[in-house]
């Protein structure tokens, strides 16, 4: 048996099919744009943790290198410049200087709207302290939060 090509019955596409691979195609593309932004998002989510991460750290660092202070890391802190004076600081001046130091860096480094905290629980053998970082995120009801413990 022999097979005969008909070239009458050879056209390509219709407009009909162009148009359906174009709305595939579209569908497509709409899917990877969505997948490029989430990454945008998951990873600007990623920076602000690690950074949070890096400046509660940074807090519990200036505790422990100031054990004298120890509920004074739990008030407000206050600009005093004791430190670029001839005079030595005392240990809650220090502190005082670490919250507001930490404090602005929190607001270099972080988006608008975040906060820092550092709450002080007097133990009978050891403290505890408490240091939060939170932020605003969009696409998350509430602020999200970073929130470091340790008993010195």
């Amino acid at each position: 048996m022999r097979y005969v090509l008909n070239n009458r019955n050879q056209r390509g596409f219709t407009l009909l099919e162009s148009l359906i691979s174009l709305v595939v195609l579209s569908i497509g593309m709409l899917g990877i744009a969505a997948l490029y932004v989430e990454g945008l998002r998951a990873g600007r989510t990623a920076l602000f943790r690690s950074t949070a991460v890096t400046l509660a750290a940074d807090m519990m660092d200036r505790v422990r290198a100031n054990p004298a202070a120890r509920i004074a890391y739990a008030g407000g802190g206050a600009a005093n410049n004791c430190v670029n004076q001839n005079n030595d600081c005392t240990p809650v001046e220090m502190a005082q200087q670490d919250i507001q130091i930490w404090q602005n860096e929190i607001a270099a480094r972080m988006p608008p709207g975040s906060d820092g905290d550092v709450q002080f629980a007097l133990g009978a053998i050891v403290d505890t302290y408490t240091i939060t970082v939170s932020w605003p995120e969009p696409g998350f009801p509430a602020p999200l939060t970073y929130t470091l413990s340790a008993r010195l």
